[in-house]
């Protein structure tokens, strides 16, 4: 089965209400020096972006966000990473925040694309010439790898944080049941399946605790990734929504570190 065929059984009501919990933003400005984006994607549809840039040199980060996360929220942690040496660029999903349509798993998958243009112009036009790293928290580790496992010349690394391998052991957890689609499982283009695409630079940053998207989602990515630079990290004494508070210096130290060498 082909990767539209499984987007296309996964584009169903019944799975894309269990799956998304979109929030509207909340109308704060763009904090001084930062630049809100409208990037135009397919059927219409427009998702909002946040550029927060720091040194044309270093780094830049395009960062998926997690369920029910906006771009607003990472008004604050922009200056974190700046601090670990990149500008930031956060984008959103259909539906949430200022973006128009309505999120959907294709959406969450081919959007990357559009998305990954508009950003690529932005850098050169404002002469940004440091790599292009892509993150993913949580849902949107399927945006980011994604990417980095189609789009590797275009690419300089791929972050992933509390991202998940499987789709229907995740739906499954979620209490979501695909079976009356005819999906007892995806096979070749699941997360983990695309791992074995991506040859740049890989970081994944997992809680112990998590129990949202359990420790062995992270696991299988590492192991399938084809990357040869390739680092799992394990934040001890966290879960899916605390990773980034406890992880402190193990968290963003890494984050640093992995920027660094590239």
């Amino acid at each position: 089965m082909s990767e539209d065929d499984i987007l296309t059984r996964l584009d169903h009501p019944a799975v894309n209400s269990g799956i998304f919990f979109p929030r509207p933003d909340p109308g704060r400005p763009a904090p001084p020096g930062s630049e809100d984006l409208e990037i135009d994607v397919e059927d219409g549809a427009m998702v909002a972006a946040r550029f927060h840039p720091s040194d044309p040199n270093l780094p830049t980060v395009l960062h998926f966000h997690g369920n029910g996360e906006i771009v607003a929220d990472y008004d604050d942690m922009a200056p974190a990473f700046h601090a670990a040496g990149a500008s930031l660029l956060c984008a959103d999903f259909r539906g949430y925040g200022k973006s128009t349509g309505s999120p959907s798993m294709r959406g969450l998958v081919k959007d990357a694309h559009p998305v990954l243009d508009a950003v690529l112009h932005l850098l050169a036009e404002r002469g940004h010439t440091g790599p292009l790293v892509v993150m993913g928290r949580s849902l949107g580790s399927a945006s980011a790898i994604e990417l980095a496992s189609s789009r590797g010349d275009d690419v300089a690394g791929l972050v992933i944080e509390s991202g998940f391998a499987r789709t229907l052991p995740l739906l499954g957890l979620l209490g979501i049941t695909v079976s009356f689609l005819g999906l007892d499982h995806v096979e070749g283009d699941d997360n983990e399946d695309k791992m074995s695409r991506v040859e740049v630079p890989v970081l994944l940053l997992h809680a112990d605790g998590d129990m949202i998207v359990p420790f062995w989602h992270a696991e299988r990515n590492h192991e399938h990734a084809a990357a040869s630079d390739k680092l799992l990290v394990t934040i001890p004494d966290a879960d899916h929504n605390t990773i980034i508070a406890r992880g402190g210096e193990l968290y963003w130290g890494s984050i640093a570190r992995f920027l660094s060498a590239l």
